[in-house]
């Protein structure tokens, strides 16, 4: 069986996503009509821009989720999923993919979802860092024993945890993770808190704009984030995607319950090949390429 997964935030280069432009006349269409939606020519900023350019927050989540959906379009009968999932902001590309939103809804949302979790960065001064070779179970227990906002993030796979939290509460997890002997600890070059309780304000304006979005009943099943589980059931995802953005990312398991689901074979659809290395490490039997029209 074949599962189809699609990278979130941090996957973004200058150039990504002219191929498709230039080669696909299905790919040109659909990007016009998202320069038309967000209100300025986005394919300018991608094709063109800067890496500075490609880091605001308003670029950012578009750029990456239009990369993942036009390839899935342009790749017609050849993409065939089993199953889904998507880091994070991928989560959306892949609800694009298997037919529970329409490309427009999902790229309104997107826009919305990044416009809000940049206000929400604004109130309070916050970050993320990567928590490199240290046990799920030690890093979770240092998390709650800090009285500031920390809490494990993205559990990326095996070794690797990203942490979200204050600025204060960061630098006193790392400080506490290296005396326990970890092998890195990294801070992360993002703009706030991600999947954390400070995007509390962010998750309740989400709310608002996918109640009011139509979800359908998806041709294959999602393995959501916040609980790793696979889903058909348009009611279940919408809730598991509003509470997304204050909860951590189950990478690991998500990979662990598709292979025990059936997957073979793994498919990222997208810019980069983040999402491969870190399917190895979870299983180094996977069989993983990149999506190709």
């Amino acid at each position: 069986m074949k599962a189809y997964v699609f990278p979130g935030q941090g996957a973004q280069f200058s150039g990504m996503g002219k191929d498709l432009y230039d080669k696909s006349s299905v790919a040109r269409e659909m990007f016009e009509n998202a320069n038309t939606l967000l209100g300025f020519r986005i394919t300018e900023i991608m094709f063109a821009g800067t890496e500075e350019d490609l880091k605001q927050t308003r670029v950012t989540q578009p750029a990456i989720f239009l990369h993942s959906t036009i390839l899935a379009a342009v790749m017609g009968e050849s993409f065939n999923p089993d199953m889904v999932a998507g880091h994070s902001l991928g989560e959306f590309s892949s609800l694009v993919a298997n037919k529970t939103l329409s490309f427009n809804d999902g790229l309104i949302l997107v826009s919305k979802r990044a416009m809000a979790m940049q206000k929400a960065c604004e109130k309070t001064p916050s970050t993320m860092a990567a928590i490199i070779g240290s046990e799920d179970s030690v890093i979770e227990e240092v998390c709650a024993s800090i009285k500031d906002i920390v809490v494990p993030a993205n559990y990326n796979c095996p070794g690797q945890i990203v942490i979200s939290g204050t600025n204060e509460g960061i630098d006193k997890a790392i400080e506490i993770l290296k005396e326990k002997g970890v092998k890195r600890a990294i801070k992360l070059a993002v703009g706030g808190a991600f999947h954390s309780p400070l995007m509390e304000p962010a998750r309740l304006e989400l709310e608002e704009a996918i109640k009011s979005t139509d979800f359908h009943k998806p041709v294959c099943p999602v393995y959501q984030n916040v609980d790793a589980q696979p889903s058909k059931d348009p009611e279940i995802i919408k809730s598991n995607l509003v509470a997304q953005l204050t909860s951590p990312v189950r990478w690991t398991q998500i990979v662990i319950n598709m292979i025990s689901g059936g997957a073979s074979h793994f498919v990222e659809v997208g810019p980069g090949n983040v999402l491969q290395g870190l399917i190895k490490k979870v299983n180094r039997e996977a069989v993983t390429e990149s999506a190709t029209f």
